[in-house]
């Protein structure tokens, strides 16, 4: 891995690492999701990076997903479990992470659990080693507190302007899977303990889409949206929120439905809220790993987990 892509990795990283420590300061209850968003995403350009996907805030059951719709007014529970996921790239260099913020101490130790699991895992990340062990030690971890993975959630490794490159990292142990870590390579780790049953599963509600390449012409009258869409963010992860214009031009409802119509036609990939059942709460923490050409590892957020 050259030199200057080290050097965006690990600047990513270092605003990534600033904006998750003012997610901790912002994140309380009775703060509305579209306010925490928009603050979280202004700072990651002030700071000089770009947004690498709409900032997730998932609350409770909710596990990955969410992010705010452009006219939403939800607000944060008096009672909530929030999992605050921030992506930044420079130059399509990506570090993904995450914190959990739990608005009380009954959810406390489910939320260690979480964090724990992912300074072990850390610890066994290096050039060669295999990802499913990394998934061991974090179940085992999980487990010893009380809890369950969400087994059909993952890490995965990173690469330019592509937050999901092809390999996983999972959060148990899988026997059937070999990949081993691989120098030149970014990975996310990201452990999710739940009190729920361990599984994940779609709903109805979608607010993050992405540009499925390449892109078709002649199909759907709304084409000409996907195509501004790409000139902005490429095949990154994207929220309405961020084209006002076409929503103040089409009317927020039908820019919507536009959305829609174009991710069943195919022009776009999107994603759903992935949640837990009813009533149980779910915990995440990710940092990003940057494994080098000579077997070294960097830690590109909170580098003071290692």
């Amino acid at each position: 891995m050259e030199e200057p892509v080290v050097r965006k990795y690990i600047a990513a990283g270092e605003i990534a690492e600033r904006v998750k420590e003012r997610a901790e300061r912002e994140t309380k209850p009775g703060v509305k999701l579209l306010s925490l968003i928009t603050i979280l995403e202004n700072y990651i350009v002030e700071l000089g990076g770009r947004p690498a996907f709409p900032v997730n805030v998932s609350i409770n059951n909710e596990a990955a997903h969410r992010t705010a719709y452009i006219d939403d007014e939800s607000v944060l529970p008096e009672d909530g479990v929030v999992k605050v996921d921030i992506g930044v790239h420079v130059d399509g260099c990506i570090a993904d992470t995450a914190i959990t913020v739990p608005f009380s101490e009954k959810h406390r130790k489910l939320v260690e659990a979480a964090r724990e699991a992912l300074e072990r895992a850390l610890k066994h990340v290096r050039p060669g080693a295999r990802v499913s062990d990394v998934g061991s030690v974090i179940e085992r971890a999980i487990r010893e507190r009380g809890f369950r993975v969400v087994k059909n959630l993952s890490g995965h490794s990173l690469a330019e302007y592509t937050i999901h490159a092809g390999d996983t990292v999972p959060n148990y142990r899988d026997p059937l899977n070999f990949a081993r870590f691989r120098p030149g390579t970014a990975y996310a780790i990201e452990p999710f303990a739940t009190t729920g049953r361990g599984v994940v599963s779609s709903e109805k509600r979608v607010s993050i889409y992405s540009v499925r390449p390449p892109i078709r012409r002649g199909g759907a009258p709304e084409e000409h949206i996907v195509e501004n869409i790409f000139g902005r963010v490429r095949t990154l992860p994207f929220s309405e929120r961020w084209f006002p214009e076409m929503a103040s031009l089409l009317g927020v409802g039908r820019f919507r439905k536009a959305l829609e119509n174009l991710s069943k036609l195919g022009y776009l990939v999107s994603y759903p809220v992935l949640s837990d059942v009813p009533g149980s709460y779910v915990a995440q923490f990710e940092e990003t790993v940057l494994i080098l050409d000579d077997g070294s590892v960097i830690v590109t957020t909170s580098k003071s987990a290692l």
